[in-house]
């Protein structure tokens, strides 16, 4: 996989290297990626059926890698429990094969003269797996999912539902995905007004979700994340409650991802918790 080695092997090694004294660390440290995450029912449901799934791959050695993210959210539906059960087999099923035809292959470096998929195709043929899946083995269930593949500074995103991929810079945040929900679809047909849209009685009802249907359409991103910015993934049960300058100031504001994560949960629950609240939050390596 020529195009994918290139992006994760990094610079070669040096003719000659100079080993540290006993006691002493290497420097410059090596690259980490630094990324949080949260999972909570929210202060009204009975049960979570959201799912967050989070892989982070750094290889330090000879052949030194950059480092490697997948990040993957899910918000299930479905009665009798199927929405869990939709959302946790989809995050499997698409990281299982995100990561049987990117990652592995890069460390085990394995050539192929065959053609090779782009990682694009290969997140969008991972929806498909899970679509199928969901679709084939939870009767009634179905999943917004939401994946994002890091690598370096570039981002690349496969998306379906209502779940979020977002970036934050110093000031505001950008919507990078698309909701697929009726409303929304009404918004850009220009029946509703956004203010109609709030209160609309069916506002999370989605027109495409994983599960649904033997067919699906999958809409995908290519984002560079500028040093310093902050990736965001999280399920409707964060971004229907706090607002966009809410949730950039809670991020902003709180030194680590991880603690961020933490406060965006908590204040999503002090805002009423009417649902599930999952995030991811990337931020940036330094520049």
């Amino acid at each position: 996989m020529g195009f994918l080695r290139s992006l994760l092997r990094g610079p070669d090694p040096p003719t000659a290297t100079t080993a540290p004294a006993a006691g002493q660390l290497r420097s410059p440290d090596p690259p980490r990626l630094d990324v949080g995450w949260a999972t909570d029912v929210g202060s009204i449901r009975d049960h979570n059926e959201d799912s967050v799934l989070v892989i982070s791959a750094v290889q330090e050695g000879d052949d030194q890698q950059p480092p490697f993210g997948l990040f993957i959210v899910a918000d299930g539906m479905g009665g009798h429990r199927a929405g869990e059960a939709a959302s946790s087999l989809a995050a499997r099923v698409s990281a299982h094969h995100i990561t049987s035809r990117c990652y592995l292959p890069a460390l085990l470096r394995t050539e192929s003269d065959a053609y090779q998929p782009s990682l694009t195709e290969i997140l969008v043929d991972a929806v498909l797996a899970a679509n199928d899946a969901v679709y084939q083995q939870v009767r009634g269930g179905g999943t917004t999912l939401t994946c994002a593949l890091v690598l370096g500074p570039q981002a690349y995103i496969a998306h379906v539902g209502d779940s979020r991929a977002c970036l934050i810079d110093e000031a505001r945040l950008e919507q990078i995905t698309h909701d697929h929900t009726l409303v929304e679809r009404l918004i850009e047909n220009g029946q509703l007004t956004a203010d109609e849209a709030a209160n609309h009685p069916q506002q999370n009802v989605l027109y495409r979700a994983v599960g649904q249907g033997s067919q699906l359409e999958v809409d995908t991103h290519v984002r560079r994340i500028a040093p310093d910015n902050h990736l965001l993934l999280c399920s409707d049960g964060l971004w229907n409650v706090l607002g966009s300058a809410k949730i950039t100031q809670l991020i902003q504001d709180t030194p680590s991802v991880q603690s961020a994560c933490q406060s965006l949960v908590a204040a999503a629950n002090r805002a009423g918790g009417p649902d599930n609240i999952t995030v991811i939050l990337w931020r940036s390596p330094s520049g």
